[in-house]
């Protein structure tokens, strides 16, 4: 039987993946995760040198992810923005990941903060490309969306309670509606006239 070092490292990645997701950098435990990833801690070492590293490392991966299965485009907005929901709804760890980190890091550095920096920056290249005229207005862009999509899955309850809708599908459901809607008027506000995206004609009302 050969020893497969990439399997053992997959395996290790989410089994971290869940642990940080259910208990936070500082409540997960090296040995639960080795046991789920059928590894032993000496392998977590060696291949992520402790536990803080491999915190970061997974939360930097599950942050690229998104930005590579979901590519914000200005000039599409509404749909670029409800795919980027629905990765969120199906992606809860992300979410956990990112408040566990906010929570034990309190503002300060996060680890690999210098590589996070340069995919953001990646991603505001990529905004000013498809005709944000201005990187702050990029910058301003992608942090406004994460926000309006994000703070849904943040606060399930606040959800619960305000929308007074105890189906938590349907409640979802609502507020991808809504927010799909209020990227259609960001997009009218903040791109250039020319680069505004038509609307379709409204259907005559029928009398």
């Amino acid at each position: 039987m050969t020893y497969d070092a990439e399997a053992t490292r997959q395996r290790i990645f989410e089994a971290a993946t869940a642990e940080f997701a259910e208990h936070g950098l500082a409540g997960a435990r090296i040995d639960r995760i080795a046991t789920a990833a059928r590894a032993n801690k000496q392998a977590i070492y060696l291949y992520f040198g402790g536990k803080e590293k491999l915190f970061g490392v997974v939360v930097r991966a599950k942050v690229d992810e998104i930005c590579h299965a979901v590519s914000l485009d200005p000039r599409t907005l509404p749909e670029s923005v409800g795919q980027l929901f629905d990765w969120y709804h199906e992606h809860p760890e992300l979410i956990r990941l990112l408040l566990w980190e906010a929570l034990e890091a309190d503002g300060g550095r996060v680890e690999g903060e210098e590589e996070r920096k340069e995919s953001y920056r990646g991603h505001v290249g990529g905004l000013m490309s498809a005709g944000l005229p201005e990187r702050a207005a990029a910058q301003e862009w992608l942090f406004t969306i994460l926000g309006l999509v994000a703070w849904n899955f943040s606060v399930p309850q606040l959800r619960r309670l305000i929308l007074d809708e105890p189906d938590a599908e349907r409640a979802v459901a609502r507020r991808r509606a809504v927010v799909v809607e209020l990227a259609g008027v960001l997009a009218e506000r903040m791109l250039p006239e020319r680069m505004v995206p038509a609307r379709a004609a409204e259907p005559a009302s029928r009398g």
